[in-house]
């Protein structure tokens, strides 16, 4: 089954405000199965330039997006390169960019890619499957101190050092289900939580493995560099973690000055280059999350470039 796109007549809406006069270019930085995309186009967008750097995904937004040939540039890589794609097609500048941040349903149905704990497979996580290091090289290799941080500030998880701990002691791991039992096993007592004791784990080391939270912040201003006048950056975040991440580059690029208050003058000389469109972020229906229940936890933001 296909990945479902969140918050797609929201995103529409943010992108293409003015259905009579729908933007000429825009950027989906994480095209996924091209469903973004594809209503984008429906919508009257000329061209899409369209990366990912998920190669199955790929492939699947080519077939997906079959009927829209010629409008499509598609990109093997991951959006923290979309400046040098945008310059590759001769673009001078974009009216649009997208932004869904984090794992699709469809990459975590797929075991292979070991996003999973409920599903046995490799312990992979990598969102490009041909560079960088997997979750095994991670939870293999790593200290307790540095697996227990990054499961505090990753995932969020208060029992991270007494997890990360027991992970030491079950070396080495090779599969999901590998980590899957060490974790389960070693649980707190206490542990009172609905949710799986891997969830946060998982989150944890598929957000290091593929450095998600620093490309987003990166990415962000130069993002609205390549913002013509009028033009919108929308993100799609999952969490609290990415939502925070992007409320405050928006918050900033928005702000005229950011001199300390008691000097007399402005100093830094900066200006606003974008208006905050969203002030609080846009989630999903209570009729989408029934269709979609991936969606509940989805945050739509948006900035217009001045």
């Amino acid at each position: 089954m296909l990945h479902t796109p969140v918050l797609l007549d929201e995103t529409l809406n943010a992108l293409v405000p003015d259905a009579d006069a729908p933007p000429s270019r825009l950027v989906d930085g994480t095209l996924g199965a091209g469903g973004h995309t594809r209503a984008l186009l429906a919508a009257g967008v000329d061209e899409v330039l369209g990366l990912d750097q998920d190669q199955t995904a790929l492939e699947i937004a080519r077939r997906t997006l079959a009927d829209y040939a010629g409008r499509v540039h598609f990109v093997h890589g991951n959006y923290e390169n979309m400046g040098y794609a945008v310059g590759q097609v001769g673009w001078d500048g974009v009216d649009g960019i997208l932004l869904d941040i984090g794992v699709s349903s469809m990459q975590l149905d797929q075991a292979e890619r070991g996003f999973s704990f409920r599903q046995d497979g490799p312990l992979d996580m990598r969102m490009n499957a041909a560079t960088g290091r997997t979750a095994a090289d991670l939870v293999n290799e790593w200290s307790a101190g540095d697996l227990a941080s990054i499961f505090y500030e990753y995932g969020e998880e208060r029992h991270g050092r007494v997890l990360a701990q027991a992970i030491v002691r079950g070396r080495p791991y090779r599969t999901t289900d590998d980590l899957v039992r060490v974790i389960d096993a070693n649980k707190p007592a206490q542990w009172k939580e609905k949710i799986h004791p891997a969830t946060r784990v998982f989150q944890a080391l598929r957000i290091a493995v593929n450095d998600e939270l620093g490309v987003l912040e990166r990415v962000i201003p130069g993002a609205i560099e390549l913002l013509r006048p009028g033009g919108r950056l929308a993100i799609i975040s999952f969490h609290s973690l990415e939502d925070r991440i992007v409320k405050h580059a928006f918050r900033h690029a928005a702000e005229d000055c950011v001199c300390p208050p008691e000097l007399p003058i402005c100093a830094c000389e900066k200006e606003a280059q974008v208006k905050v469109v969203t002030r609080k972020p846009i989630t999903a229906t209570d009729d989408e999350i029934a269709r979609n229940p991936r969606s509940r936890s989805a945050k739509l933001r948006v900035a217009e470039r001045l």
